[in-house]
Formats: C-alpha cells, structure tokens, sequence
C-alpha cells in the first residue's frame, strides 16, 4: 500500500475498513483533547461494552441461586471455564484439550516450570532473552536458585550485539547449540515487550527440542497480537495473561497451553489441586491426586466467575472476528504508523528519533516503539496531555499499539500532528 499522511487518507482507509465497527464496540478513556488516541492496548486492553452486561449477569445469578448457581446457573460456573477453552485455543492455534484458562501469568509459569524445568547438575541451563519483561526474569532467578542453581551461571542471556538494539535469530540459535550438553530449558517471550520484536518460535522450539530441551513461552504480548499455531509448532508449554490485547480487564485470569504430548503424561512432576483432579471423582473428597488429562490437569482452584464473565464478553468479539482479519489489518496500520514515525524523523530531523521495532512485519506485531533520542519521559507526557495515550520506557523509549479491533488510520495520522506539533515546540 502506498500510504499518505493526508487526514483525507487515513478516513478513506477506514471507510473501506472491514473492521471499523468493532471500534464502537469498546469503551475509551475520557480526555481533555481534541481527539483520544489510545496506543496502549500493549499495556492494557480497553474494556469491550458487551463485558459489563456479562458480569452484571453472573450477578444475578449468584442472587438467584446461590451456592446452587455452581449448577443451575445458565452458565453453570462449575465448568464456567470450558466456555472459555475454544476461542482460545483459536486465538493461539491450540487443541482444546491443550488450553485452559487459569490464575495469573506468572503464578501459572512457576506452576509449569514445576512440570518443565527439571535440572540436573549436568543440564541445568535456560536459554532466554536478555531484558526480558522483569516478571520472567525474576521467575528464572527465582527457579534457579530454588533448584540450587546459582542464576548467573544458570541463565544464558542472548542480547543485541553491541550498536545493535534487536537479537539476532542466529545468535540465539548459537546460544542453544553452545550449551547444548548443559541445556534444561528454552524460555522466551514471544513477542518482546520493550522492541516488539517477534521471535520465530517454531525454529527456536525445533532448536531446543534437537538440543533435547523443553521450549516454552511468555504470549503476553503475543496473544491476540499475531498469529500463533503452538500445537503445529511443538511448543511443549506456554502462558499468557488476558488483559493486554485480549481486553479482559485489569490483571484478569490468565491461561496456559501445554502440548497434547504431556497432556497424559501423568507421571510428569506437577502440583496438584482439586480443580485439576479427575473431575469424575472431584466430589469424592478422597485423598490421591489423579490429574485430568489435557492442560487441565494443572489447573489448582475453582474458577473466578466474574473475571472469566469479563474475559469470555471479550473472546466472543475475537471469535466474530477473526485472527487472520485482525492480523491483515495490524500489517497495514502498524505499516501506516511506521511510515509516519519516518516522516517525522524525515521532517524533523534534527529531533534524532527512529524505531527500534523490526520493519518486517513478520517479526513484529503491532507494537511499535521509538527511540526518542536521549529524552527523558517529558516528551510522553506532553503525548499523553495531548490525546495520545503511549508508554514510556527508560531509558528514552515510547511504545505505541495501534490495535486493530479498536484503533483507525484517522488514528494513526491524529498521532503523526501532533507528534510533529509537539517536536516543532522543542525546535522553537
């Protein structure tokens, strides 16, 4: 596509946008501007409008029944959970019997890595990312020392090669192949949360499989980004949370995959709780933990009603549609904002910025963050007082998400005026 900068551009775009109704599907923040951008759907997905009416619903069910609603509820929330299962395993190209819908994120990493890092003291290694999201790094600091593994020597750390800000596939592949005699594990994000870059992890999951490793992921902000085919790829086991691109509230539950090749592997290590107990025998309250087969099996307490009424209000418009629809126009609007950004640092260049995401779409998704060349968060800021809702990270870093169910060309282009406004007052 030949794109302009043009506002009579950006609405012709959207007018022949398939997707452009979703957007009135969701509620957006107030503002003093002109015209709310919201970018950060990376951080936190705004709230779809249908999600009240679904958790005022389970309400009214627990009003009406009681205890009881655990089985005579429209939605019977003893397998509430189950209701959730299809749309997600579509959104991240699962099996249903491979996905469930549980906990938080990194709660349900440590439950895995219980499963899946399993160290001896001849492989105990863990290939990873450098400048992972500091929840995961915390978890593998955590887990080796638990495992009594001192994390610097245990943690193999693949980083951008020196002027270099994105990791280069074959240095990761190097990493996996030079401690391959003392690998245990292969752990990534899929989706980088401070460049955005997209790792390929078919060929970092084959790589740790031929150096007989697991290989496992971090989806945050992969799910319901870009498209994820987990059971066709051998991922042995990932976990993401819900409410980044997935929209299903603040620090809403989260889900797990693990590949039909464990889900029966009953004598594989895991910790047990009844809502992962063969559901047959649940109420049985005997003693003897016999996990269900599937993702299931990891599964500890009964489910949270409420927040899974607000994610399934959510996976219902991602069912409508579609991932592959979602990802054709994520390509061309995150192409429309990267062409703005390089008009801008073309127009302006003595203001120094330039992306640090890649430019090939297929090793991104639609987050896009900019170098700001040295500047503090100010310039975020006065962003945001504008209109144009963007984080900042240190240490002169603004990551923007124009997420496709919700965000416009007219969007993108409001962000390139007053950007260029907002540099042409530091030129001044």
């Amino acid at each position: 596509m030949r794109y302009e900068s043009t506002l009579e551009f950006a609405k012709a775009q959207d007018a022949s946008d398939p997707l452009q109704a979703y957007r009135d599907r969701f509620h957006f923040p107030s503002s003093d501007a002109d015209r709310l951008v919201y970018f950060t759907g990376h951080s936190l997905g705004l709230q779809p409008k249908p999600l009240r009416a679904a958790v005022e619903f389970e309400l009214g069910e627990w009003a009406k029944y009681g205890v009881e609603g655990h089985f005579r509820a429209a939605n019977p929330w003893y397998g509430y959970h189950e209701l959730l299962t299809p749309p997600m395993a579509d959104i991240v190209g699962a099996k249903a019997s491979e996905v469930v819908c549980m906990n938080s994120l990194t709660t349900n990493l440590h439950l895995l890595f219980v499963s899946f890092y399993r160290p001896t003291k001849a492989r105990y290694k863990i290939v990873s990312e450098a400048k992972m999201f500091p929840s995961d790094r915390y978890l593998l600091e955590t887990q080796a020392r638990f495992h009594g593994f001192d994390p610097d020597e245990a943690i193999v750390e693949v980083g951008p090669r020196d002027g270099e800000r994105l990791i280069r596939e074959e240095d990761i592949l190097a990493a996996i192949d030079a401690n391959a005699d003392e690998l245990a594990l292969v752990f990534f994000g899929g989706v980088n949360y401070f460049t955005g870059q997209l790792f390929d992890m078919p060929r970092l999951t084959g790589a740790a499989h031929a150096a007989g490793a697991p290989a496992g992921f971090d989806l945050a902000h992969a799910a319901g980004n870009v498209p994820l085919a987990l059971h066709d790829w051998g991922v042995d086991f990932a976990a993401w949370c819900s409410y980044k691109y997935l929209n299903s509230s603040p620090g809403n539950v989260g889900a797990v995959f693990v590949h039909e090749k464990h889900g029966r592997s009953f004598d594989l290590p895991r910790f047990g709780g009844w809502w992962g107990h063969d559901k047959a025998t649940r109420f049985d309250m005997e003693p003897g933990f016999r996990p269900m087969e599937g993702a299931e099996g990891w599964q500890l307490s009964n489910v949270p009603v409420l927040g899974m009424a607000a994610m399934k209000a959510s996976l219902d418009i991602f069912a409508e549609a579609g991932m592959p629809a979602l990802r054709r126009k994520s390509e061309t609007l995150t192409g429309y904002l990267e062409f703005t950004i390089d008009r801008l640092a073309k127009d302006c260049p003595d203001a120094g910025i330039g992306l640090i995401t890649p430019r090939n779409p297929a090793e991104r998704g639609c987050q896009i963050s900019i170098d700001v060349a040295g500047r503090g968060k100010k310039l975020c800021d006065d962003l945001i007082a504008a209109g144009v809702f963007a984080d900042f990270r240190e240490p002169c870093i603004i990551r923007m998400a124009p997420v496709p169910l919700y965000n416009s060309f007219e969007d993108v282009q409001a962000f390139g005026s007053i950007m260029r406004g907002l540099l042409g007052q530091e030129a001044a």
